[in-house]
C-alpha cells in the first residue's frame, strides 16, 4: 500500500471538493495512507491547525483569496508545503489542481524531494470554441499546458480532453484518461417500496407536480439562464423546475426572470446534505444540464445513477457520457431554442423519460463507477512506483 500526499480542496464546495474527498476516502478504505493538504488558514474558526506530527492526515496551507474558481496562496504557502512534504515523506504526490499559482511550482518541488507527481486537471472545456466562455477556458488550458508537461502523469476525464492537451504539447504518455466515478449503491433509484422520512420530506416540499431538476453552481458557464428562458416560454403544465445550488448569478437570475415563487420554478438553494440530494434526484423525472463548458459533471453521473432521464450539452465529456442513447445531448449553441422544442416532448412522453432513466443507470454501471475509477488510479500509482499492477487491466 502507498502513502499518498493529496493536494486539493475542501472548501468552498465544488466538483473538485467532491472528487478529492470521495477519492481519498476510497483509497483509505483500500488500505492506502492519505495525507490531505489543502488551503485553510490555520487558526481560523473551524479551520485545522498545521500539525507537526509526521502521521497527521491533514495539513493546512495559508491563503489570501479562495473561491470556487481559483486560490491565491499566502507568500509562505510554498515553504509550508515543502516542509510538510519533507516531514510526511509520501511515496507520491497527487495534486487535484486548485487553479492557484502554486500549481506551477509543484513539478520543481516534487523533483527536489524525489517523489512522483500526479495531477488531476479539472477545468471545464469545450473542444470547439463556440462561445466566449469556451474561449476563456481554452486560454486556461494553454496557460497550464507547459507546466502539465512536467508532471509525471496528468489525469483527465475523457479522450477529448486528452486530445486538447496533447495538441497543446503535453506528451501523450503523460496523459491518463480516468473518468469520474460515483457509488451506484449510494446514488440509486428509489424502489417502489421506498418511503423513507427524508424522501417524504423532500416530496412534501416539492408537491405533486412532475419534477425537472438542475443541480449545480449558478454561474455563467452553467448557462442556467438559457434553461430558465426556455422554461418560461414553454411553461410545461403540471411540471416544476427545481434549481438546486447557489452561485454569483442566483439573485440576478431570480430578479431578471421575474418567475413567481412556488408556482412552476422552485429555487431550492445550496444543499449540503447527501441524503437530501439523493432524494431530490430520486424524485426528479428529468435532470437538465445546459452548460457552456464542462469537465465531466459529477452531478450528471449522480443523476444517471439514480435513474433520472438526463439532458445535457456536449460541452466537455458530458456528451460522450450520454452518447448512443444514454440521454439527450444538446449543442452548447442555441440551448434555449433546443429546450423550447424538447421540454414539451419530455412532458408528454413519460415512457420516454422512464426508458432514458433506465439507460442512464446502465451506462453508469458499465463505465462510471467509483470502483472502476479507483482501480485505474491504483494501477497508475503502481506504475509510477514500480509496483506490479494492483488490478488487472
Amino acid at each position: 500500500m502507498a502513502h499518498i500526499a493529496w493536494l486539493g480542496k475542501k472548501s468552498p464546495f465544488c466538483g473538485n471538493v467532491t472528487y478529492g474527498l470521495s477519492t481519498t476516502e476510497a483509497l483509505r478504505q483500500r488500505g492506502h495512507i492519505t495525507s490531505f493538504i489543502h488551503f485553510d488558514n490555520p487558526g481560523n474558526p473551524g479551520g485545522s491547525e498545521t500539525s507537526l506530527l509526521a502521521n497527521d492526515p491533514e495539513v493546512s496551507l495559508p491563503y489570501l483569496i479562495k473561491s470556487q474558481v481559483y486560490t491565491i496562496p499566502s507568500p509562505g504557502a510554498q515553504r509550508e508545503l515543502r516542509e510538510s512534504l519533507t516531514r510526511l515523506k509520501p511515496d507520491l504526490v497527487h495534486a487535484s489542481l486548485t487553479l492557484s499559482p502554486l500549481d506551477f511550482r509543484l513539478p520543481e518541488l516534487c523533483q527536489q524531494i524525489g517523489v512522483p507527481l500526479v495531477a488531476t486537471f479539472h477545468p471545464p472545456f469545450d473542444a470547439e470554441i463556440r462561445n466566449l466562455t469556451a474561449g476563456t477556458q481554452q486560454l486556461t488550458y494553454q496557460l497550464y499546458a507547459p507546466a502539465l508537461a512536467r508532471f509525471d502523469r496528468v489525469i483527465v476525464f475523457s479522450e477529448v480532453q486528452a486530445e486538447v492537451l496533447a495538441r497543446l504539447g503535453v506528451q501523450e504518455h503523460r496523459l491518463a484518461v480516468i473518468p469520474n466515478g460515483v457509488d451506484p449503491e449510494c446514488w440509486t433509484p428509489a424502489s417502489p417500496q421506498c418511503n423513507s422520512p427524508k424522501r417524504r420530506e423532500v416530496r412534501d416540499r416539492l408537491g405533486k407536480k412532475r419534477i425537472f431538476l438542475y443541480m449545480g453552481r449558478i454561474a455563467t458557464e452553467k448557462n442556467v439562464e438559457a434553461l430558465l428562458k426556455a422554461w418560461k416560454l414553454v411553461k410545461p403544465k403540471g411540471c416544476l423546475l427545481v434549481i438546486v445550488g447557489d452561485g454569483p448569478l442566483r439573485t440576478t437570475l431570480q430578479n431578471k426572470m421575474g418567475l413567481p415563487p412556488n408556482n412552476d420554478v422552485l429555487w431550492w438553494g445550496y444543499e449540503k446534505d447527501l441524503n437530501t440530494k439523493i432524494a431530490l434526484l430520486q424524485c426528479a423525472e428529468v435532470f437538465l444540464l445546459p452548460s457552456l463548458v464542462e469537465g465531466l459533471s459529477l452531478s450528471l453521473l449522480e443523476a444517471m445513477a439514480t435513474g433520472t432521464a438526463c439532458v445535457a450539452t456536449d460541452a466537455g465529456a458530458d456528451g460522450e457520457v450520454l452518447e448512443e442513447g444514454a440521454g439527450i445531448v444538446l449543442s452548447t449553441q442555441g440551448v434555449t431554442t433546443q429546450l423550447r422544442t424538447l421540454l414539451p416532448v419530455l412532458r408528454d412522453q413519460p415512457v420516454l423519460t422512464n426508458e432514458l432513466g433506465r439507460r442512464a443507470r446502465v451506462r453508469v454501471l458499465e463505465r462510471y463507477t467509483l470502483t472502476r475509477n479507483i482501480d485505474a488510479l491504483e494501477n497508475l500509482y503502481g506504475n509510477l512506483l514500480g509496483a506490479e499492477p494492483l488490478i488487472a487491466a
